[in-house]
């Protein structure tokens, strides 16, 4: 894309066009190559942009209700600003702070920081990062380069399943140039990691880094954004940094698709017996009904819980996984899923078998926040408190 190339634009209300810079439709931001070359430019952007709000807000303005929370949001950013900003991040800080949310315009550069991805010594980030993004493009163009057919035949059909079906009825995924991207990055993950290909649910697992990543780039909402408007290095970029940490992340749970995948088995069987600890009369109305764990948790374990809430309720939950490090996705997932099952205990012990697997295929999260989540996340750490060092739970494992 050509910076200020001019786009067609209808007007509902006339039915006129008009022609806008995508600059000013708020399309790719200004100062993109900046954050391209450093993340941290994320922070002297906002640094700037909150400076001139203070100083265009009228005195006074608002209720005090919105004036306490934005100063709660102000102070809690600062907090995120000073630590991050550090020659050397402390990263037990910054684990504090992550876990009760992360400010989405600081995503991009505290998940690489949380994971591993970027260095925490400040001088060897951006070298690092550039690193990374070449190697990325390499891995890329060596196993592209004899086309579909140098391909396993296998594992790209798959995948050229899969890619199509993440996220229907949203504009990004839905985008060719996008779907590309997913297809690169599901494919060189696979074929660098033999024991376990590729699986279905891990092209779920890219989204959340995707969009982060893309919304470091752009003025407007990631899910509504088509890729090809993205200059060629910036699109690169955001493939390359999904790329990694969602490596990092598959690092922490490859049990769960290696051949079998024991991991998620050996979930299921511990969300079992730990919801017959937090919940007995449910644990028996399920076991009375012949309801198994493993015809609705088994979905809640490949896919982290991805395919019950949406993106923007994944991401703030990722918040406080990364927070609690890697082994989270599959050790505090599994405090998460319990407490998310024992949530609607009341609803299920009502119903028959049939009601409760299709109210479990379709549970009424639509209108969720941040604050439903942090609800959850707060029951699951009470939970993960009172029994992950129980050594006779879970039969003595």
């Amino acid at each position: 894309m050509v910076i200020g190339e001019l786009e067609s634009e209808v007007d509902d209300r006339s039915g006129t066009h008009t022609a806008k810079p995508r600059y000013e439709q708020g399309v790719l931001r200004g100062d993109a190559q900046e954050i391209l070359n450093d993340p941290l430019h994320i922070v002297l952007r906002q640094s700037e942009s909150a400076s001139k709000s203070r100083a265009e807000s009228p005195p006074g303005g608002g209720s005090e209700k919105l004036m306490r929370e934005r100063s709660i949001r102000t102070n809690r950013r600062r907090r995120f600003v000073d630590c991050i900003t550090r020659d050397d991040v402390n990263i037990a800080q910054l684990r504090k702070l992550a876990w009760n949310g992360v400010p989405h315009e600081l995503r991009p550069l505290v998940w690489p920081l949380l994971l591993g991805y970027l260095p925490l010594p400040k001088p060897t980030r951006t070298s690092t990062l550039a690193r990374k993004r070449r190697e990325y493009a390499s891995l890329v163009e060596t196993t592209f380069s004899r086309g579909r057919d140098g391909l396993d035949q296998q594992i790209w059909h798959q995948i050229e399943i899969d890619v199509p079906r993440t996220r229907p009825g949203v504009r990004l995924w839905m985008q060719a140039s996008t779907q590309r991207s997913l297809e690169r990055i599901l494919y060189v993950w696979a074929i660098r990691h033999p024991a376990s290909g590729y699986v279905q649910g891990i092209n779920d697992l890219a989204t959340p880094f995707f969009q982060v990543f893309l919304g470091a780039y752009i003025e407007s909402d990631p899910e509504d954004f088509d890729t090809a408007m993205l200059p060629d290095n910036v699109r690169m970029a955001v493939e390359a940094d999904t790329f990694w940490c969602l490596s990092r992340l598959l690092d922490g749970i490859q049990d769960n698709y290696i051949a079998g995948q024991p991991g998620i088995h050996r979930s299921v069987k511990r969300m079992a017996e730990l919801v017959a600890r937090i919940d007995a009369p449910l644990a028996a109305h399920l076991d009375a009904e012949n309801v198994e764990f493993m015809q609705f948790a088994f979905r809640w374990m490949n896919c982290l819980l991805m395919r019950e809430i949406s993106v923007q309720n994944t991401i703030r939950m990722w918040d406080t996984y990364l927070a609690e490090g890697t082994d989270a996705f599959s050790q505090f997932h599994l405090y998460v899923c319990s407490a998310f099952l024992v949530q609607w205990s009341k609803k299920l012990q009502d119903m028959d078998f049939q009601g409760i697997i299709m109210f479990l295929q379709s549970l009424p999260t639509q209108g969720w926040g941040d604050h439903e989540i942090e609800l959850l996340l707060s029951e699951a750490f009470v939970h993960y408190s009172t029994w992950h060092n129980a050594q006779s739970h879970f039969g003595g494992r």
